[in-house]
């Protein structure tokens, strides 16, 4: 529900925005500002470079000659494409940029290659790349070099969760190979930079949107299957439409962007929107027909305003999601349409015959890591250096509180053999109430602290007996919060289809939702612990007595935010909590809950740094874990915590009554 509504503010405020693109300066204003916003959400336009691009290999087929061609959208990062050119006809040709979806062998797929050779049989000159993970530039191999272990989407999210760290995206690393890739094409002797498009299915056709947003040289394009439902739409659907990382627009909500954005730069230019039926609920969310139909209608309304409503076209196939030979053919006979002037139809597709994945091999191994020793997503994300740069924790983590005052309400009270039990809930954020044991002893220490217990399981460590009566029958009195996320605000299915809820019900996927409405889960979690200790200080009968929080795994990070935003936090226990996000970034092969990754973290604090300035407070790290999950040995966590006097360290992630004896 919290999402929900921050979608529905997000959907209003683009919509009024979208209402005034009445004219045509209006709408270039619009386009100017897509493509400004585009580049501040992804990460920045990276800087031109050399291509330093070669031919390693050739072949003839019927009707065209096949080039191997491998360069560098940044230095040393290398691409690996095959240029398809026409054995017929004179040049110049129009240029067709051919974006792969996410086949694990990249521009070998079955299919894509069937488009290539349709094109290039029809007269086009057509570049086919490898997108970053797939093909030749696999960066997690498996059995064999161009053979990921993680698949084609993980291949892109895995670095692409590191990099949103130091404010980066594997969305700006995506778009900015799509315009090194154009720049091949268009400066190739035998291409007609006037005549340039782009084209591509499934993540294809995303790449395609990306570089329609930001390159004018495009003449036309046509994106098929692409993730084009907008995320905040009519009737949102929790989490809504997340996907990959280079999918999912960080911090777009209030900035009241989304995915349709990416078509009106092109604008009045030609533009083909292709999609399955079948993907509503077969590929992408229940929304992905009824918000594409909506903003297909919004931007037919700018066409008509540029006087081009004929530019502007949407084909329908019932069959699932793929590049089918139907809609082959419409890719086909549209750019015939609008980059060679012909109206006569492309009614079959000229005889294609795909190639041996080896056969298009750009390289000797199969791998542009392994024979060329190019640079990966990870190794480039791993040189940045920590930065130091001021920030105010808060803001990092967009934090949102209640308007309500942070009090404890009584839902129900029980008792047990030495203790008394209340069932208590905490306003946090707006209409979200955290829920709490309150576990009080009847016979109160004052001299010994509360306890705020943020078990990484959530509060259901409550029976008789076990650990929060335990403590409470020593005379602590202990508060047992469930976080948002864990126990009972973990958040319930979605409506629609089930391949879809039962696929976006985790930590994953309402983590990327909260992302890219401006309000990350780590933030979120945060508020909801402030907000309990608010709450118990604001408690008569706890004046005066120490709080101390223990957290454990998941719960640990948001445990040292919400000690470095509040004072009221007296000392921090740990238990198995990530020693730093460093380590985690030095780590290709991680294993850490998404909703503890804040963006831009790394440009100016880490852990370490924000738990020193917590002294004089006393903080215990316990059984801590470096990036991969695996706990570390003691003396190591010391060296990582060397400037932190105020830090000590346990080798085990204690978690029994006698761990907190001395806190």
């Amino acid at each position: 529900d919290y999402l929900g509504d921050l979608a529905r503010q997000a959907y209003a405020r683009r919509n009024a925005e979208i209402a005034r693109l009445k004219t045509p300066e209006a709408i270039r204003a619009r386009q100017r500002w897509v493509r400004d916003t585009f580049w501040k959400l992804v990460g920045g336009m990276p800087e031109r470079t050399p291509l330093n691009a070669r031919i390693t290999g050739a072949f003839e087929r019927p009707g065209y000659r096949l080039e191997k061609v491998v360069y560098e959208s940044q230095p040393g990062f290398h691409v690996s494409a095959n240029l398809y050119i026409p054995a017929a006809g004179k040049p110049p040709f129009p240029g067709v940029l051919f974006q792969m979806g996410h086949t694990t062998n990249g521009k070998a797929g079955d299919l894509y290659q069937r488009c290539c050779q349709g094109l290039v049989k029809l007269g086009y000159l057509v570049l086919a790349f490898d997108p970053m993970g797939q093909g030749e530039r696999t960066y997690y191999p498996g059995r064999l070099p161009s053979l990921s272990r993680l698949g084609a989407d993980e291949e892109h999210t895995a670095p692409g969760r590191q990099m949103l760290l130091f404010g980066d995206t594997s969305t700006r690393l995506q778009v900015w190979d799509s315009i090194r890739s154009l720049d091949y094409l268009a400066a190739h002797p035998m291409a007609d930079p006037k005549r340039l498009a782009s084209t591509g299915q499934s993540g294809g056709g995303t790449t395609t949107m990306l570089l329609a947003a930001v390159d004018d040289r495009l003449a036309a394009a046509a994106a098929a299957c692409p993730i084009s439902e907008n995320y905040a739409c009519a009737g949102f659907n929790p989490p809504g439409s997340t996907d990959d990382a280079e999918q999912n627009f960080v911090a777009s909500g209030p900035e009241g962007f989304d995915r349709w954005d990416l078509f009106y730069p092109l604008a009045p230019k030609p533009l083909l929107v292709l999609v399955s039926d079948k993907d509503f609920f077969g590929t992408y969310s229940p929304n992905y027909i009824s918000s594409g139909r909506e903003e297909f209608g919004k931007l037919q309304k700018v066409y008509a305003a540029l006087g081009v409503s004929d530019r502007l076209a949407w084909h329908g196939t019932p069959l699932p999601h793929g590049l089918a030979y139907e809609m082959r053919l419409q890719i086909y006979n549209w750019f015939q349409r609008w980059l060679k002037g012909s109206a006569e139809p492309v009614r079959e597709e000229p005889p294609t015959a795909p190639e041996p994945e080896a056969a298009l091999f750009v390289t000797e191994k199969g791998s542009v890591v392994q024979s060329l020793g190019s640079h990966t997503p990870f190794s480039i994300n791993r040189k940045r250096g920590t930065g130091a740069t001021p920030a105010k924790i808060e803001e990092l983590l967009r934090l949102e509180r209640s308007a309500e005052p942070a009090r404890a309400a009584v839902l129900g009270r029980t008792s047990f053999e030495k203790v008394t039990v209340d069932a208590i809930e905490v306003p946090s954020a707006p209409r979200v109430w955290v829920p709490a044991w309150l576990f009080k002893p009847k016979r109160p220490d004052p001299s010994k602290p509360v306890l705020v217990m943020l078990d990484s399981g959530g509060r259901a460590s409550w029976h008789e007996g076990e650990l929060f009566d335990q403590l409470a029958s020593q005379g602590y009195v202990v508060c047992a919060p469930d976080l948002r996320g864990t126990g009972d605000l973990t958040p319930e299915f979605s409506r629609g289809a089930a391949r879809h809820a039962r696929g976006h019900n985790n930590e994953e996927h309402w983590a990327w939702a909260s992302l890219i409405l401006g309000r990350p889960m780590a933030g979120q979690r945060v508020a909801d612990i402030l907000a309990v200790i608010d709450a118990l200080r604001a408690l008569p009968e706890l004046a005066g007595r120490r709080i101390v929080v223990a957290a454990q795994g998941m719960a640990a990070t948001p445990a040292l935010f919400a000690a470095a935003l509040s004072p009221s936090i007296d000392a921090l226990y740990l238990a198995g909590g990530l020693v730093s996000f460093r380590n985690l970034v030095d780590t290709e092969s991680y294993s850490q809950p998404f909703g503890n990754f804040v963006p831009r973290l790394l440009n100016h604090t880490d852990l370490p740094e924000v738990a020193a300035k917590l002294a004089p407070r006393r903080v215990v790290l316990a059984g801590a874990v470096d990036g991969a999950g695996k706990r570390m040995a003691a003396a190591e966590v010391r060296t990582i915590y060397a400037q932190a006097a105020n830090v000590e360290v346990r080798p085990d992630p204690g978690w029994r009554a006698g761990d907190f004896s001395q806190m």
